[in-house]
């Protein structure tokens, strides 16, 4: 999960900074967009506001953040991880008959693509501060 933050409020952009240090990616390459602004026209904006209608109400805390945050990711992907699984058993069903390895390497190649891609978020990360 990437996440950049775009606040108004400095105190609260500061904040949402170092609670997601881990997770902070530029706003081109993310995933989620931590606003406390709402911005209808995006679908990867999360709303933080002391108003109901927000996807985070204020005041929150490190966890209630990170869990909220983990739960918009999930819904955003829902459609793509239901669709790869569902290619993976149509693959498992073809090969069911013979002992073919083609299965393992594709999940093997997804495996290391997204340990790729984890790392290098690591690494541009640590070039960007």
């Amino acid at each position: 999960m990437r996440v950049a933050v775009e606040c108004k409020s400095p105190l609260l952009q500061k904040s949402l900074e170092i609670f997601l240090s881990k997770h902070l990616s530029s706003l081109k390459n993310c995933d989620i967009v931590v606003r406390d602004v709402k911005v209808l026209d995006d679908e990867r904006s999360f709303y933080i506001s002391s108003s109901a209608e927000s996807d985070l109400i204020k005041p929150f805390s490190k966890s209630q953040l990170i869990l909220a945050l983990e739960r918009r990711y999930k819904d955003m992907n829902k459609g793509n991880l239901h669709y790869l699984n569902k290619i993976y058993q149509e693959d498992e069903l073809e090969e069911a008959s013979g002992m073919d390895f083609d299965i393992l390497q594709k999940h093997i190649e997804a495996l290391t693509k997204e340990y790729q891609d984890s790392i290098l978020r690591a690494v541009r990360a640590f070039y960007e501060k």
